[in-house]
């Protein structure tokens, strides 16, 4: 494998696959921040709007399934070159919506062309990335995420208020774009998968390990139960914000998010490094569980703050030290089937979340229940996570 001698993370393969992954992340939270309330706008339930949201994610969850296969038959760069095509084409779509249901199949569609893509770029991020200093390189590559859910809802929020839905679909296709220019100027050559490296072996297995990596279900498993949390809060915190008066501090959310998440990524990323996993991982599910708790039962400035720090060390931490974790555990031409597998778990918790969560919402109780179920959730995650990375 042709890959980079010394352990210099901050190349400029590392900003091209950053690119490709910040924007096509972008498309992803700048659309599902504000799609509920699109969908809602049309009459929709809360539930069948959660499953407007989701259904982006069962759509990535679907291709991630196909893509594992396809990176050994057609390689990583046709792979992600025809699913970027697909979610920018799907971006277009949007415009000819009418009705919900219309709405449904062209979200189901273009989450095909984000998982495949998404976890192309993030498989070729495993190939780029020095070895030695993984976790804390695979950390900054994952702040382009970071930055996406910190930028993309705030992104998406002002152009729905301001310039409509169809401001919101004109901004994703213009990102899509730009993802498919970062991971075109990529020098494919110089990282491209051979059967120098063990790609082929990949040959002998059979049956359900043509799929995923069985290794790596633990972790994805208990991620996932966080990744409940925090999709509670990326469908439904605008909504929530409008019926507990908090609008002004939960717009900024996000920004905290990501301002906390950059800001700890790097300390993080060296204690992984350094065989602190557990400890990462615990303090993560613990804070989250706490920060959802809080703007259920205590809605207030403070605690939105709160909520927006605990979420960062939470899920924000966890996506990317998991994604690490099951990297590292699995054999290296198996990289792309433990990320798919990761990525599987996460997407589906995702893409099955809003509808699940919204299902709690009523006249009565409002979307506070929503948040008091996520932590409780959360908090579920811990044993299995003891389980996972026992010793």
């Amino acid at each position: 494998m042709n890959v980079e001698t010394d352990e210099k993370i901050f190349t400029k393969s590392f900003f091209l696959i950053f690119g490709a992954l910040l924007f096509t992340a972008l498309v992803m939270y700048a659309l599902m921040s504000t799609v509920t309330e699109y969908a809602t706008s049309m009459g929709s339930s809360a539930t069948i709007a959660g499953l407007v949201s989701g259904i982006y994610i069962f759509g990535g969850l679907c291709s991630r399934v196909y893509s594992t296969n396809a990176f050994d038959r057609i390689g990583w760069r046709k792979t992600a070159f025809i699913f970027m095509i697909i979610h920018f084409l799907s971006c277009l779509l949007y415009f000819f919506v009418s009705d919900v249901n219309l709405l449904l199949i062209v979200r189901f569609i273009h989450g095909i062309g984000f998982g495949a893509s998404s976890n192309a770029i993030i498989t070729i991020a495993s190939v780029v990335l020095p070895k030695k200093r993984f976790g804390e390189a695979f950390g900054y590559f994952m702040m382009g995420t970071t930055l996406a859910v910190g930028i993309g809802p705030f992104i998406g929020g002002f152009t729905y208020d301001y310039f409509g839905s169809n401001g919101c679909f004109l901004i994703a296709a213009v990102f899509s774009a730009l993802a498919f220019i970062f991971i075109y100027l990529l020098d494919v050559d110089r990282y491209h998968l051979t059967k120098d490296n063990g790609t082929e072996s990949n040959a002998e297995y059979k049956g359900l390990d043509k799929i995923i990596e069985i290794g790596a279900v633990p972790v994805s498993f208990f991620t996932a139960l966080t990744a409940l949390g925090y999709v509670s809060i990326l469908s439904f915190y605008r909504l929530y914000a409008v019926e507990v008066d908090l609008t002004g501090i939960f717009s900024w959310f996000f920004i905290i998010y990501s301002v906390v998440l950059v800001a700890s990524r790097p300390i993080a990323g060296k204690i992984q490094d350094s065989g602190g996993d557990l400890i990462i991982c615990i303090t993560g599910i613990i804070a989250q569980s706490i920060g959802l708790f809080l703007i259920a039962c205590l809605p207030s400035t403070l605690t939105v703050i709160i909520c927006a720090v605990f979420l960062a060390i939470g899920f924000g931490t966890l996506n990317s030290a998991c994604a690490t974790i099951v990297t590292r555990k699995s054999a290296e031409h198996r990289n792309s089937y433990a990320l798919s597998t990761y990525f599987i778990f996460c997407d589906a918790a995702i893409g099955f979340g809003p509808a699940l969560l919204g299902s709690f919402v009523s006249a009565s109780s409002g979307y506070a229940p929503v948040y008091l179920i996520s932590s409780v959730i959360t908090l579920m995650a811990l044993p299995i996570c003891l389980y996972a990375l026992r010793k």
